[in-house]
């Protein structure tokens, strides 16, 4: 049985301030390419042959100490080789979709990925050298006309045991806990993660599900919930339903909670303006 994938705009309630950390800085690697698009669409983080298709298939493979054990998938980042005779000075933007074995290299790229990094004419050349220095550094997801979303795993067996999926999660954030309720109850079960964006219970509330989570954007975290109905009753057949806001902006100091309605979902959000997540890489 297909399940669909349900579009979650989660309600926003912010708790904590944001700080800076290290996956803003720039660091200096090495990055190679995939010879096919077949070890992509069968990469750890579980998005299938779904990954091809992100970011118009600029996405890449990280190692340990980018993948970090799964917590890094779906993350967003600029790459720029260093060569500067056949790279140009924009280098890539990637979607980390898989664990890279290469212990040689921080990201093994898509073959469009790698051949972006190129001057104009110069593709052919880059792919020669095949393993290459570069300079990468985190930045914020952007999914136009994407809310973050969730999917309901075929591997869920109704009514006990719930397995979902984060896609298209804004922002450059970190899901690092999920709980679950029945709406309208404090009785929060807590999810475990299965691997990179996929989470599961086999304690899963008896009427229609809230979610809530932990989600961090550098050392602290903060709470992010929805209020009302992430999935019915019967989330096995569940159908795709759209709320109004995206994971995508964070905001800090001086916010005060406020309260809006929008659409069919009540949310709470901190007005505190845009959260600065820094320039993309420069020379």
């Amino acid at each position: 049985m297909s399940i669909p994938i349900l579009s979650l705009s989660l309600s926003l309630s912010l708790l904590l301030s944001l700080s800076s950390a290290c996956d803003r800085c720039i660091h200096q690697s090495k990055a190679t390419s995939f010879s096919s698009s077949l070890p992509l669409s069968a990469g750890a983080c579980g998005y299938g042959a779904m990954a091809l298709g992100f970011n118009g298939g600029f996405v890449a493979a990280g190692s340990s100490a980018v993948h970090r054990g799964g917590v890094g998938c779906g993350a967003c980042f600029q790459i720029r080789c260093k060569n500067t005779k056949v790279c140009n000075n924009g280098g890539v933007k990637v979607i980390l979709t898989d664990l890279a074995r290469d212990n040689r290299t921080d990201f093994v790229l898509s073959g469009p990925g790698f051949a972006a990094m190129a001057r104009d004419g110069m593709a052919r050349e880059l792919n020669k050298l095949r393993v290459v220095d570069v300079e990468y550094k985190r930045i914020p997801c952007e999914y136009k006309n994407k809310n973050l979303s969730i999917r309901v795993e075929e591997s869920s067996k109704y009514p006990n045991n719930l397995s979902i999926k984060f896609l298209y999660q804004g922002g450059q954030t970190d899901i690092v806990a999920v709980d679950v309720a029945e709406v309208g109850s404090s009785n929060w079960r807590f999810m475990s993660r299965e691997y990179g964006p996929v989470w599961s219970t086999n304690r899963a509330p008896a009427g229609p599900v809230q979610l809530r989570m932990v989600v961090t954007g550098g050392y602290d975290g903060k709470w992010v919930w929805a209020e009302r109905e992430v999935l019915p009753v019967h989330w096995a057949l569940a159908r795709s339903t759209t709320w109004a806001s995206k994971l995508l902006t964070w905001h800090r100091r001086g916010a005060t909670p406020a309260t809006r309605e929008s659409g069919n979902s009540r949310y709470k959000y901190m007005d505190s303006g845009n959260f600065n997540l820094g320039p993309s890489l420069s020379r």
